[in-house]
């Protein structure tokens, strides 16, 4: 098939692309590469690429396509929380007007990156797709506007799917400092604490960003009527922890380290399990093959053999990224390119 992929050269995007390509499929990348040059590890396979703000795209970009996989967002809470309304904008909005332009360019297929975030504070209880949303910030409340604008578009041509993913975890060209086990991790190799930020009861689930390039990869090539307009919660049921039990897994893996509770960290209103179910009956061939424990020693494994430093991993962090782009004038408040984009993506073109 022939796949545009929004946020091809982010966390998720970087590890999905090679999947596809694996697969026997063409892939394009739409980006506008915020986090150019936060290497972790192998550059990257180059593939072709149209530099651009998804909130300026238009179904000319998009004709020839078979399928688009938007992962391209402000991608986590406290990103989200820089500016609430542009925040909005570029998940939200741009979110559905790339979908409008998907399907006026005749795409039959849109795979969206949503989140289990958007059941947001929904304590102990094991979630499937039918429990009532309840985000708690911006980025959560985006998702639940994309998936219920989007769902509108479904028709006959269009077909939308809903991922919901689990927290992700795991290495990438791209890595993220900023998801739970990565931090856990990293901040445990580099200083030897397992810190953790809240009291360490609240729940999550997790998966890793190679099962969730599996699951778009699956999705490609099921029967429309077995995805179509509808959403699913992308990881494993098994794989649901809370942050103290994530903590112990990191405690084992990494050698003498010890852990440790922020002071005043009380508990984190973000608590949630889900059932996986459903993904594992519309995509049979949908197994996910990592587990927590595994993926923590497959970072610790990474952050050894590449010799991962302090001032390597702050640049993991996606929120001082882009402040660093809006203090050095980069970045306007709207985020958008002042004059020359980052200097490390010069020269990419379509």
């Amino acid at each position: 098939m022939k796949l545009l992929v929004t946020g091809h050269d982010g966390y998720i995007g970087t590890v999905m692309v090679d999947v596809l390509r694996s697969a026997g499929h063409h892939v394009t990348g739409l980006d506008t590469f915020f986090y150019d040059g936060c290497r972790f590890g192998r550059e990257p396979a180059p593939v072709p690429t149209i530099r651009k703000d998804i909130r300026d795209v238009e179904p000319t970009d998009l004709k020839g396509y078979d399928a688009v996989i938007h992962l391209a967002a402000l991608s986590n809470d406290p990103l989200g929380k820089l500016d609430e309304r542009c925040t909005l904008d570029i998940n939200h909005l741009a979110s559905v007007t790339l979908a409008r332009a998907a399907k006026a360019a005749g795409v039959p297929r849109f795979l969206f990156a949503s989140s289990c975030s958007l059941y947001g504070a929904a304590g102990d209880a094991l979630l499937d797709e039918t429990a009532e949303f309840n985000p708690i910030t911006a980025y959560g409340r985006s998702k639940v506007l994309v998936e219920q604008d989007v769902s509108t578009l479904a028709d006959d041509r269009f077909s939308p799917t809903f991922f919901r993913n689990a927290t992700a975890y795991g290495a990438s060209p791209r890595l993220r400092a900023d998801v739970v086990v990565n931090n856990l991790v990293g901040v445990a190799y580099l200083t030897g604490k397992v810190l953790i930020e809240s009291d360490g009861t609240p729940w999550r689930p997790l998966v890793h960003v190679e099962d969730i390039s599996q699951a778009f990869a699956l999705a490609l090539e099921a029967p429309r009527e077995a995805i179509h307009n509808q959403a699913f919660n992308i990881g494993a049921s098994t794989e649901n922890y809370q942050i103290r039990d994530l903590a112990d897994m990191v405690r084992e893996v990494v050698p003498g380290c010890t852990i440790t509770y922020r002071e005043g960290g009380g508990p984190d209103p973000r608590c949630y399990r889900v059932s996986c179910d459903k993904v594992m009956a519309a995509l049979p061939g949908f197994r996910p093959k990592w587990t927590v424990r595994r993926g923590v020693e497959q970072l610790y494994e990474a952050f050894r053999t590449h010799g991962l430093t302090a001032d390597a991993f702050a640049s993991y962090f996606r929120l001082p990224r882009i402040q660093s782009h809006l203090e050095a004038g980069r970045l306007d408040r709207s985020l958008r390119w002042q004059g020359a984009p980052s200097p490390a993506a010069a020269g990419v073109g379509r």
